[in-house]
């Protein structure tokens, strides 16, 4: 077997371990019914999937970015300074559909989705966007509330699905272990403006 070709500054970059991400998470009882329809989804699909686990359920607010050999600890304090200057008063979210993020004809996630009833999750975002950039990160003006139910699933249509509704009363940075399906909190906080 021929020996790998070396060729000196092209190294491989390091391995990303570590992602930034802040999230909302439903509470317990819901996140159980939104297992169990993804469960029922993995099951009609007749496919290999499975489901996240209830625990894992959440929705993404804003990804900060993944990292090797650990998160840089002033990147974590800087958004931890964002999200303490965002003021907002707790608001109720709702996911009424069920689509794919895959392109067509290939499998990928399913995931819930709203219409009005991610509106306050729109807000959010955008209040932390804003605090992001006082504090010099850079924006990331894209978001699309949802729900990761499965990964690996088969492309379908946005459909009608069992409503999933719960109470947003804080959000929370994420420190996840990359590729180990691993969620650490690293800090929560509490949704206590006035509306």
């Amino acid at each position: 077997m021929p020996e790998q070709l070396w060729l000196p500054g092209l190294e491989a970059p390091p391995a990303l371990t570590d992602g930034l991400f802040f999230a909302v998470y439903p509470d317990s009882n819901t996140a159980a019914g939104i297992a169990k329809f993804a469960q029922r989804l993995c099951a009609e699909a007749r496919v290999r999937s499975k489901p996240l686990a209830a625990n894992r359920l959440h929705v993404t607010l804003r990804h900060l970015g993944n990292f090797a050999g650990g998160l840089p600890e002033d990147y974590v304090a800087a958004a931890t300074r964002a999200a303490a200057a965002v003021s907002m008063a707790p608001f109720t979210v709702e996911f009424d559909a069920v689509t794919s993020f895959a392109k067509k004809p290939r499998p990928g996630p399913a995931v819930m989705v709203g219409e009005d009833g991610v509106l306050g999750l729109h807000a959010l975002h955008d209040a932390l966007e804003a605090a992001l950039k006082d504090v010099g990160i850079a924006p990331n003006a894209r978001f699309t509330p949802h729900v990761t139910l499965a990964y690996g699933m088969p492309w379908a249509e946005r459909r009608p699905a069992e409503s999933a509704c719960w109470n947003v009363r804080e959000f929370a940075l994420i420190h996840s272990l990359v590729g180990r399906t691993k969620h650490s909190v690293l800090a929560r906080w509490p949704l206590v403006g006035t509306a």
